[in-house]
């Protein structure tokens, strides 16, 4: 028995060493997705972009990342996540080192492409792997509350560090950090993240089915991101993205009739994912979009620099923070995932309309301060348990495609979020402007009315979270809990 219990002992600790090296991957290509903004002014003067052209350095990540994801969670199914979490990260880690090498903006935007790539292998079995290693609801509530410390508060990290290397040194350091941190990540999860054997490819590989949704996704998300050059009802808008809807029509249909396909239709009727992701998708859309145009009210009406705009941001990822290291877990115990997640989107719902008040006469303290602290209590409280409801009856054998759907939930959405807000706060500061008001003042009220969109998305996020996932309050101990051997 003692003989046991050492072993026991010895697995759990390196079950949780294992965690923590799977999320210092995550950090990693969390913080790119941010780090780079801070940096844009710096690259395009150094590589001669003209500003049009600038926007396709955040562009090319995003388009591969989303695109690649479904493909990527699918095949981490097939053939095993780690291979495909370590895969994922050799290539994100080699495009890093490219883009920071880069001399011309032909070279960057092609690395960047490559990155994105990397970034979706590695972001698309994360969670899949987290859900295997910790099947039991209270272990699973720690490790997602601390995905979710990464996750969430990643990206203002990202605009501090990105801020910081950029005036210390200069803006290539923001990819070179990647390499230290990539090759300790890999070697970390070689040695401590057992292999599981995936299904396996004897029954055959769905080519047509994924690049069919790869290239419906890409579609889809050029037309969101190009959107606010080329407007939302232009021939461009409307015909990509309606040739992206219509693929991805015609590939669910494909997948209905395929008896191996990239995506099991039957996970799209599990109520807890299809719930939970659509949740997840508003909150994204709110919280995204208003954490992208809160660095901008902080540089453009407060009038912060670029490493003082991440330091703003501080209040949400201290609290994200606190709740990540127990409580959120503690209170998944005591009341199961859906009180939380209420309580946290209607905190969220508040912090936005408390941040839709900041004008251009107000100080960030207190208004901006206490709105951004009640927006990581809220999502410090709704994104864990919405990820545990999500997972909670995948099975064992399709958590990496449901891990994918998850992630393309929340992306998709913030891509969406940013582009409509953006628009919405561009249109009403023009017209403004237009009437004669100052331009700190016309930039502010484009905010605020922004934001004030932000928390009525996320309050349908609750609506739908109160209707769809009341069934789903308490998750049950999985009668198909994967072995720890």
């Amino acid at each position: 028995m003692p003989v046991i219990n050492s072993f026991s002992l010895e697995g759990d600790r390196r079950r949780w060493a294992a965690l923590v090296a799977v999320l210092l991957a995550q950090l990693m290509i969390v913080l790119d997705a941010t780090i780079v903004n801070v940096a844009l002014p710096s690259i395009q003067q150094d590589l001669h972009f003209s500003q049009s052209s600038l926007t396709w350095v955040v562009n090319a990540y995003l388009i591969t990342f989303g695109s690649f994801l479904l493909v990527a969670g699918r095949l981490g199914d097939l053939v095993g996540r780690r291979r495909i979490l370590i895969f994922g990260l050799v290539v994100f880690t080699a495009a890093s080192v490219l883009c920071g090498v880069a001399q011309d903006s032909t070279m960057l935007v092609a690395a960047r492409f490559v990155q994105g790539l990397g970034g979706a292998l590695s972001s698309a079995v994360v969670l899949a792997i987290l859900a295997t290693e910790f099947p039991l609801p209270v272990e699973r509530a720690k490790a997602i509350s601390s995905f979710t410390f990464v996750s969430v508060a990643g990206g203002s990290v990202g605009l501090l560090a990105g801020g910081a290397l950029t005036q210390a040194i200069d803006w290539h350091w923001i990819f070179f950090v990647n390499l230290p941190v990539g090759v300790l990540s890999i070697a970390a999860i070689r040695a401590l993240v057992d292999e599981r054997p995936g299904l396996g490819l004897d029954q055959g590989v769905d080519v047509l089915g994924g690049v069919m949704v790869t290239v419906a996704a890409a579609l889809t998300i050029f037309a969101i991101v190009e959107s606010p050059d080329h407007g939302w009802l232009s021939a461009h808008t409307l015909g990509f993205g309606g040739a992206g809807l219509g693929l991805l029509a015609a590939f669910i249909s494909y997948e209905s009739r395929l008896t191996n396909p990239i995506l099991p239709l039957r996970l799209l009727r599990l109520r807890s994912l299809a719930g939970s992701s659509l949740v997840r998708a508003t909150l994204g859309t709110g919280m995204y979009g208003s954490f992208f145009l809160g660095a901008l009210y902080l540089e453009h009406v407060e009038g912060f620099g670029a490493v003082s705009t991440g330091a703003g941001f501080l209040p949400w990822t201290l609290v994200v923070g606190a709740l990540s290291v127990g409580p959120t877990a503690a209170l998944v115990r005591r009341y199961g995932p859906g009180r939380p997640m209420v309580t946290g989107l209607t905190i969220m719902v508040v912090g936005l309309l408390l941040l839709s008040r900041a004008g251009a006469d107000d100080s960030y303290f207190p208004i901006v301060f206490f709105a951004f602290m009640l927006m990581g209590l809220g999502a410090g409280m709704a994104f864990a348990p919405l990820l545990q409801i999500a997972m909670s009856d995948v099975p064992a054998e399709d958590a990496g495609i449901a891990s994918a759907l998850v992630n393309v939930s929340l992306y998709i959405s913030g891509a969406l979020g940013l582009a409509v807000l953006g628009a919405v706060a561009t249109d009403h500061t023009q017209s403004l402007a237009a009437q004669g008001s100052s331009p700190a003042h016309a930039l502010a009220a484009g905010y605020q009315e922004a934001f004030t969109i932000a928390a009525g998305i996320v309050a349908a996020g609750l609506v739908v979270a109160l209707v769809v996932l009341r069934a789903a309050s308490v998750v049950p101990e999985p009668a198909t809990a994967v072995a720890r051997s």
